[in-house]
């Protein structure tokens, strides 16, 4: 199957697209998934470095400020995104398996890769970026359904397992930074007052 006919199956009948994906090694869906993040890439680099042409004026544009900005958005969202695909995937198969999807890693990871298609594809502009998103996340459940061959309801409760955890992780780690840093500023101040009161009686 060819790039287009897999995006426009992925958009338009995931199921039946999903389906005929069953037996697709791995390296053809990483092949897949490399294109569409460099698409993502390139436009999503693109609008940046016209957005800080037009910040930036005349000045950004001499110095290159733009291109040069466009062109490191580019190399991170596309390593981090390769990268990113991988780990994020191992994360899903542990609720996936969890549910009773038993067909290994490798669906999952597909499932995840053709998932993101549409927020691949339109996650760079801004307000349909979100629900570019959530699409995708719909597409993620219905390739876990079929390449897993498990009921719907199975599928949804792996994402909402692992969007709670994750929910759970950030608001924790947020928790933590923020209390790190009101604790750092209500213990420097009493240091500055005495350092201060220290010079005044000297």
């Amino acid at each position: 199957m060819e790039f287009v006919e897999k995006v426009k199956g992925i958009l338009t009948e995931p199921s039946k697209t999903f389906d005929a994906l069953k037996e697709e090694t791995i390296g053809e869906a990483i092949k897949y998934y490399a294109v569409i993040v460099a698409i993502y890439a390139v436009l999503s680099a693109l609008l940046f470095s016209l957005a800080f042409g037009s910040m930036f004026g005349q000045l950004g544009t001499m110095m290159g400020a733009g291109a040069t900005g466009g062109i490191a958005m580019f190399m991170i969202l596309f390593i981090f995104g390769i990268i990113g695909i991988f780990i994020s995937s191992a994360i899903f198969h542990i609720f996936v398996y969890l549910v009773g999807g038993r067909k290994g890693l490798s669906q999952t990871i597909k499932a995840v890769i053709y998932g993101s298609t549409p927020g691949l594809l339109f996650g760079w502009i801004p307000i349909i970026g979100m629900i570019a998103g959530i699409w995708s996340l719909v597409l993620e459940v219905l390739g876990i359904r079929q390449l897993h061959e498990i009921t719907t309801g199975k599928a949804i409760l792996a994402v909402v397992i692992m969007l709670v955890i994750l929910t759970v992780l950030i608001t924790v780690i947020l928790a933590a930074v923020i209390a790190a840093f009101v604790f750092g500023i209500s213990g420097e101040m009493p240091r500055k007052r005495l350092s201060t009161f220290s010079v005044l009686t000297f």
